[in-house]
């Protein structure tokens, strides 16, 4: 009989975890391995007295039973609060808040599969709106990475939320000119060099905090300061009232979309524009849609009104 070989096995691989990051920084100066760190979140501070120049941010995100607006309900509110300077600096995080709700609606198959919250975690939970109400107040801006998907919700859910100053993190923010491949969280904070447990209301806010208060690659500040510059601009929402039907896709070619009437406003397409740019809005309506000197319904928008679902 043949002998047996047994081949030889190397002992397994172990590191210290004091050694972690020095390994980690090994593979990312050889340039052939990129390295993804677990994302900690940054540690609460107690709230103090605001210097010249600091303000009150709150970041929210929201799990809701489904994608519709009107029918819809939330069943996870996530939101931290965090001092920033006005020139887009971040300092310290002064809050979190995370609670679950029981809704008067079924959750939405298509919903579960992507916040993994089944009816059996939010059975019996009730939200204190009160807690919600005195967490907001101190807020002078309110940060969402889908603010016109989430700000509609969060109205619904605690008065508060409509006097606050709103910004959108994904579409204010122009990533792919400053060299991200995507607009989604994922992709963002992938490429800030962290992981996160996703789609879960508090983790989405921890996650979308770094992202704004990373450095940019070409080392033009952080994306927090072009978030505030774009949040700070006025816009002109333009509402191309009765214009010809066989013009519509002269429209939509230009960016228009169409709105039904069935939140409230104009039955008539629209389009939001910077207000230097409304001049030249005006000049296209009047040549090339309406052939004449009409004016068209205005709306001026600031973040107060912007991802208002019924502005």
């Amino acid at each position: 009989m043949d002998p047996i070989i047994v081949p030889h096995q190397a002992p397994p691989f172990r590191l210290n975890p004091a050694d972690f990051e020095n390994a980690a920084h090994a593979l990312e100066t050889s340039g052939d391995y990129r390295v993804l760190r677990r994302l900690k979140p940054r540690p609460v501070l107690p709230a103090r007295p605001l210097t010249d120049g600091e303000k009150i941010g709150l970041i929210v995100d929201t799990e809701t039973t489904g994608l519709d607006k009107a029918r819809d309900e939330v069943i996870e509110l996530g939101m931290i609060a965090f001092i920033y300077h006005v020139d887009g600096q971040v300092r310290d995080v002064i809050g979190t808040f995370g609670a679950l709700r029981e809704p008067g609606v079924p959750i939405s198959p298509e919903s579960m599969k992507v916040h993994k919250i089944t009816p059996e975690m939010v059975a019996g939970q009730v939200m204190d709106r009160d807690a919600v109400e005195r967490f907001i107040a101190p807020a002078g801006l309110v940060i969402a990475h889908n603010a016109s998907f989430d700000r509609s919700f969060c109205e619904r859910l605690a008065g508060g939320f409509a006097d606050k100053a709103w910004a959108c993190s994904n579409s204010e923010i122009s990533w792919s000119a400053l060299g991200f491949e995507g607009s989604r969280l994922g992709y963002l904070i992938g490429q800030c060099g962290y992981f996160h447990q996703g789609h879960r209301a508090v983790d989405d806010c921890e996650a979308l905090l770094e992202v704004l208060a990373s450095p940019l690659p070409d080392g033009s500040g952080l994306p927090f300061e072009h978030l505030l510059a774009s949040a700070r601009k006025g816009s002109i929402r333009v509402w191309a009232e009765n214009s010809p039907f066989d013009l519509k896709d002269l429209l939509k070619k230009r960016g228009y979309r169409w709105n039904d009437g069935s939140d409230g406003r104009l039955k008539s397409w629209w389009i939001e524009v910077p207000e230097e740019d409304y001049p030249d809005e005006l000049r296209f309506l009047q040549t090339e849609i309406y052939r004449s000197s009409v004016e068209p319904v205005i709306q001026k928008i600031t973040a107060y009104e912007r991802f208002r679902f019924s502005s």
